[in-house]
């Protein structure tokens, strides 16, 4: 069966639509079919990152119900360089778009929850998508939610900022522990994992503070942040370490239940 993963964080700038992206080519580099959403409505940038020109059709039209998924997709399967699948679905970056999702009330989310859950079975039994991986906005927005609601997994960007594992652990306890979502962390921009006892040190002190598996360790790579978010490292440097820790990260969600 295929698996919907919501990549989160507490706060921005944790380096959350960079996995997501990295591990959606990751997953398709490993032969599995994968689509990209763009579920950040407030400041989305995957269009930007991606370097996808214009959309007819972008997931707020589909959220809308104004538009069937199948218009919102793109393929960019050239990106991966094999027989597999890998589409994005984009969020609208216009001013009035943002706009526009930012005033949306209660019950136009719960009919947004409801269109999401329904990619399951338009997308994964309809289409032959193996993973679904929703880049999410940050906080507890409820576009946020959803994603959350809607995912097997919920993988959570965090870093080792104060105010971002304080705000880590209670969403943990107070959002994933609320609906019983499978989580595990990825702790982004570490600046020292040089060694064994390092690693280590981190894997126990992270259990301790969150209570979750941690998936993996990404150390703060100078040239990851020079290239500003415009390469997908799986992509275009397979033997950089950051594509090594994508890949071992793809092997244990790979083996999730």
């Amino acid at each position: 069966m295929g698996k919907i993963i919501a990549v989160h964080s507490y706060k921005g700038g944790t380096g959350k639509t960079l996995l997501s992206i990295n591990l959606a080519a990751a997953l398709a580099k490993h032969g599995k079919n994968v689509c990209l959403f763009d579920l950040d409505f407030r400041a989305p940038s995957l269009s930007t990152l991606l370097r996808v020109e214009k959309a007819e059709h972008y997931l707020n039209d589909y959220l809308n119900n104004t538009s069937d998924i199948s218009k919102v997709l793109i393929d960019i399967s050239d990106r991966v360089g094999n027989s597999s699948k890998f589409f994005v679905a984009l969020a609208n970056p216009g001013t009035e778009a943002i706009r526009d999702m930012s005033g949306k009330d209660r019950k136009w989310e719960m009919r947004a929850l409801g269109r999401l859950l329904a990619l399951r079975t338009s997308l994964m039994d309809g289409q032959g998508f193996d993973y679904l991986i929703f880049d999410t906005s940050p906080g507890l927005q409820y576009s946020s939610i959803n994603a959350v609601v809607s995912a097997d997994l919920v993988l959570v960007a965090t870093t080792f900022d104060r105010s971002d594992v304080d705000g880590t652990r209670r969403m943990l306890r107070e959002l994933y522990d609320l609906f019983e979502k499978k989580t595990e962390v990825v702790l982004n921009k570490v600046l020292d994992v040089s060694s064994k006892t390092s690693k280590d040190d981190i894997q126990t002190k992270l259990k301790d503070i969150y209570q979750v598996p941690l998936l993996g360790i990404v150390p703060c790579f100078c040239d990851i942040l020079k290239a500003q978010g415009g390469t997908i490292f799986v992509q275009e440097k397979p033997d950089h370490p950051f594509t090594r820790i994508l890949n071992d990260m793809v092997n244990n969600i790979s083996s999730f239940p």
